[in-house]
């Protein structure tokens, strides 16, 4: 047979030629499996991508080189070829003596850092004994009420060794001032302090509702904690602007970025009324990301978002600094993705998520638990989802060149159509007066809620296979162990918390919180006023208790 023959025929002269030929006739005797073949994000995957589909793609405005503006194959030049990305699993449970043994655990096990999860009490500013707090004492995540609770937590933690990441919001700057008061008796360099804060309040209107205050004086306690670490804690990233929880809550991928990045404009421009400069403190900017299951379409998103802030870093914000335009991110693999069904083949999902970050380029990752639809992680669970980062980082070889996937025709092209939708949302939000005037109208918490019905349609129909709940289902019940909290747990923090009132310096508790009183309508700086506050070892609960009364809370903007 002429070798530019086949079954089909010639050898097609372009992919417009090849559809309609020999594509066509092989689609004529076997139907592919599905009309129509779709991103999550709802788009169109055509069968095949060539060089038509790039064919006005220019190397260096696309790509460039790893380090180099505008980032899209990484932030560093030499990325895994120097170290690999942080490990970072995400505990914490109970109080704080239990969830230090955690932390030792998995620094054991090989962990290269620390990420701590708080309760819902503590996320939205109530003391472990108060009455809101019953029944959810160290249910999600540790609880913390003051620097005693802080310094447990940290025993025999090097904490200027180790990075810590804390996924805290509303009272993420007292969280800080914890941190850094339990540093300082540590006797640590807090130059050398490492590690983030979320301090994204803006998401938590979206989609979480862990806020407290109205948003205004919750972006000036941001911009307040962005000016005191600029001089304070140079090596700590000031807040990490995320687009997990929205994606969570049933985004696509680029609402995702769109969300994220106008949230992040919103803070850069808060930041900047307050008299910071762009580059003083955009280095120190960190954002998170979701990975879901759709595997390239996640690449193309992560290698998307580097491009898409660097363009706003220089353009917008006029940015001279390249550290300052650079997307450093943390990912979370998708928990949203976990079913309590047939639970073990989450340890799949998981693996292909976490593979699917490191192909687009994380900075430091977490790996979900298999029985996390279920209930906390257990210790088994937790070890394992380390591994799977483990043998991706160590045995596959994918952390030995740097952006592999580069230079592919569908990779490419979806990276372009992820910008494209990105900048689009973008384009309305800053119509509408940018995201907390989106926020104001609903319509960030609309575009989700559309998005997650035709998610959850997409399941029920079968449009959108699901193994283990809408096919290929089992009888067998997995008798899975689940890690139960102790309800002695609240018991025990109400006497230590009883304990601590007794023992402490009252009236430098009272002097501390009258200053915040006080400095609530000016425009000190609260930060040393915080640090000062909790050295003195008041709780987080006074302290949001003040400004409660002093700034009112928040009420939700109803979206039907």
């Amino acid at each position: 047979m002429d070798v530019r023959q086949s079954e089909w025929g010639a050898v097609s002269k372009s992919k417009q030629e090849w559809r309609d030929t020999t594509h066509a006739k092989a689609t004529e005797r076997f139907k592919e499996r599905k009309p129509r073949f779709e991103t999550q994000s709802g788009h169109e995957v055509e069968p095949l991508y060539g060089p038509e589909d790039l064919a006005e793609w220019n190397y260096h405005e696309k790509l460039g080189y790893p380090g180099e503006y505008p980032f899209t194959r990484g932030v560093q030049p030499t990325m895994y070829r120097g170290r690999l990305w942080t490990m970072r699993q995400y505990a914490g449970f109970s109080d704080a003596e239990e969830s230090n043994r955690r932390y030792k655990f998995l620094l054991e096990q090989g962990q290269t850092g620390l990420s701590v999860a708080f309760d819902l009490p503590t996320q939205i500013g109530y003391d472990s004994d108060h009455p809101m707090a019953e029944g959810e004492v160290g249910k999600v995540g540790v609880a913390i009420s003051s620097l005693e609770d802080m310094e447990t937590l940290t025993n025999g933690i090097p904490m200027d060794k180790i990075t810590t990441s804390m996924t805290i919001n509303a009272t993420a700057p007292i969280l800080l001032a914890l941190y850094v008061a339990a540093a300082k008796k540590q006797g640590a360099d807090l130059g050398k302090l490492g590690g983030t804060i979320q301090n994204d309040i803006l998401k938590e209107y979206i989609a979480r509702g862990t806020y407290i205050f109205p948003p205004r004086p919750s972006l000036r306690l941001i911009t307040d904690v962005f000016a005191w670490c600029k001089d304070h804690l140079p090596e700590w990233n000031t807040i990490s602007i995320s687009g997990y929880h929205m994606r969570e809550a049933g985004c696509t991928a680029a609402q995702e970025l769109a969300f994220t990045f106008a949230d992040a404009i919103e803070y850069v421009d808060a930041a900047l009324e307050a008299g910071l400069t762009y580059d003083e403190f955009g280095g120190r900017l960190a954002f998170f990301w979701a990975c879901h299951s759709n595997f390239l379409e996640e690449v193309a998103k992560f290698r998307a978002s580097r491009r898409i802030w660097a363009k706003i870093a220089r353009e917008k914000y006029k940015s001279k600094d390249p550290r300052a335009q650079m997307v450093r991110f943390h990912t979370q693999t998708g928990g949203a993705t976990l079913t309590a069904q047939q639970p073990l083949n989450n340890i799949i999902r998981t693996t292909l998520q976490a593979m699917s970050a490191v192909l687009g380029g994380t900075q430091s990752l977490h790996t979900n638990s298999y029985d996390e639809a279920l209930a906390l992680p257990t210790e088994k669970a937790v070890e394992i989802a380390l591994r799977t980062q483990q043998v991706i980082g160590y045995e596959t070889s994918v952390a030995d060149t740097i952006d592999p996937l580069a230079g592919s025709y569908y990779v490419e092209a979806l990276t372009d159509q992820v910008e494209a939708e990105t900048w689009a949302y973008l384009s309305r939000i800053e119509d509408l007066g940018g995201a907390l005037a989106g926020i104001e109208q609903g319509f960030q918490q609309r575009e989700i809620q559309e998005s997650a019905f035709k998610l959850q349609r997409q399941a029920e129909t079968k449009d959108r296979i699901i193994v283990g709940v809408n096919q290929y289902l089992t009888d067998d019940e997995m008798d899975a162990e689940i890690m139960r909290v102790d309800a002695a747990v609240a018991a025990k923090r109400n006497q230590q918390l009883a304990a601590l009132r007794e023992r402490r310096d009252n009236a430098a508790v009272e002097a501390a919180l009258g200053k915040i009183r006080a400095a609530a309508h000016t425009q000190e700086n609260m930060m040393p006023l915080l640090v000062e506050a909790v050295e003195a070892y008041t709780t987080v609960g006074e302290i949001c208790g003040v400004l409660r009364e002093e700034w009112g809370e928040y009420q939700e903007v109803m979206t039907i």
